[in-house]
Parts: structure tokens; sequence; C-alpha cells
């Protein structure tokens, strides 16, 4: 198993792993998923945000996409993540940047009831996070419990299969973490279950496809940098993981798709 998260939200600050980012996504919000910068600015206006927003994240990070929101829109905004110096780093960014009072970050394990009352959210997004997650459909039932009439809800899945994937890439694929694979169709089945409405897809493979390719090569233009910081075995692995992400994606045997939905009136 090879450490992505702890090292990127342990390293967050560092120049390194700064200027990775920006070279990846062009746009620095400590991101570690597969989102693009178009994606990150079109997330507010299919969700409706605005000053008077109350939102939830879930799978937060280290912050920085849901401080950029609490200061844009004026929305408050919690941020859930199962990852302690993910976490430490956005509660530290929030305090930094006088947003604590908007923003709020808590270490959560969301595959529990999340500790939220009815009704208490006008929106909730997750990015490329659900396929960590034991138990999807109990947690889209908690998500829909959590948002008010009317509540809108988008999260992306990259692990939609679209062909034929080898054990080997299977296991490179999963390197960095515990993961779920979907069958095409299988989130939308799970989120009329859990009764949520106005399902609407998209594929974004090709974002996957881009990002993890532009991940890769500016980490190999890093490499001293990064080793230091992260040991060779594990800067090698991460690369490997990088490299099978955009082959799987590329060639569409590996598909990344977008869900909108909204909580019935």
């Amino acid at each position: 198993m090879f450490d992505l998260y702890n090292n990127a939200y342990g390293n967050y600050a560092s120049d390194p792993y700064r200027h990775v980012r920006i070279e990846t996504y062009g746009q620095d919000f400590g991101q570690t998923s597969w989102v693009t910068t178009e994606e990150s600015l079109e997330i507010p206006r299919l969700l409706d945000l605005g000053p008077d927003s109350s939102v939830l994240e879930i799978g937060c990070g280290s912050g920085g996409y849901a401080l950029h929101l609490a200061e844009k829109l004026g929305c408050q905004i919690v941020g859930l993540d199962i990852n302690e110096p993910g976490i430490r780093s956005a509660k530290e960014l929030a305090r930094t940047r006088a947003l604590d009072s908007r923003a709020r970050f808590e270490q959560c394990d969301v595959s529990k009831n999340l500790p939220f009352d009815d009704g208490t959210f006008d929106a909730i997004f997750s990015n490329d996070v659900l396929c960590h997650v034991p138990g999807r459909l109990d947690l889209l039932v908690e998500m829909l419990r959590v948002l008010k009439p009317a509540g809108r809800m988008l999260f992306s899945d990259a692990l939609v299969i679209g062909g034929m994937i080898s054990a080997e890439e299977i296991a490179t694929r999963s390197s960095i973490g515990f993961y779920f694979y979907s069958p095409p169709g299988e989130n939308e089945r799970l989120l009329e279950q859990a009764r949520f409405s106005q399902v609407r897809t998209k594929d974004t493979t090709e974002n996957a496809a881009r990002i993890s390719k532009k991940w890769h090569d500016a980490r190999k233009k890093r490499k001293a940098e990064l080793v230091t910081a992260e040991g060779a075995a594990n800067f090698e692995g991460l690369q490997r993981f990088l490299s099978c992400v955009h082959t799987l994606t590329s060639e569409r045997r590996l598909l990344r798709y977008s869900y909108f939905a909204r909580k019935a009136t």
C-alpha cells in the first residue's frame, strides 16, 4: 500500500506539493482528486450556492476547496474527512484565512451515521470519495436525510467499470487505499433506491485521464524533492498508480461519472 493522502495533506504547505497541484490543476485548492478546475468552478452553479447556503462536503481533504467556496460565496460550509492530517491542515487554513466562522471541519467516518440533524443542509457534494466508503446506499440515505427539502446533491465516482481490467491493473489502481468498483448503472440504481429524484449523470472520464497524466508528469519533474519527502518506494508506487489511472481512463476501461440529484420537496 502506498501513501498518497497522508503525504499530500501532511506536506500541504511545502513548495514541491504546491507546485505539483498548480501544474496539475491550474489552481491550487489542495486537491487530490480527478476534478478539473473547470469542474470546481461549475459546482457552485450546479448546486445553486449563494451566501445563504448551508453546504456539506464529504471528503474535504485539507479543506482548500471548501474554504474557497466560503470565501467567494460567503456560504456556511462543513467539511468531513476521515484523514486526520487533512482535517488538521483544514482547521489551520481556516484560522489563518479568518474563515473559521464560516467553514468548520470535522474528522468523521462517513460510513457511520452523519452527525447532523435532519434537514440541515441546502446542498451536499463529494468529489471522488464515495468509492472509498463501505455501504454506499446507507451513506446516500444519510445524505438525503440531512438535506433540506429540494436540497441538491452532487458526487463523482471514478471507478465505474467500462471494460476488461486485469488483476494486476486492479491491484495497481487500488494500491493507495480501500476501494469499491461499480458496474455501469449501479449508482443510478442506488440513488433511486435512496429516494433521490431528478438524477442526472455526466461522463467525466476524460477529466480523470487528463488530470492523472498532468499529476504524474508534475511529480516526475520534482522527483528529488518528493523522494526526500515521501521515500523512493512510495514515490515510484504513486507514479505507477497515476500511470495506471491514465491508461485505464484514456482507454475507457475505467470510467468516471458525475451524478446530480435532488431531494423531493
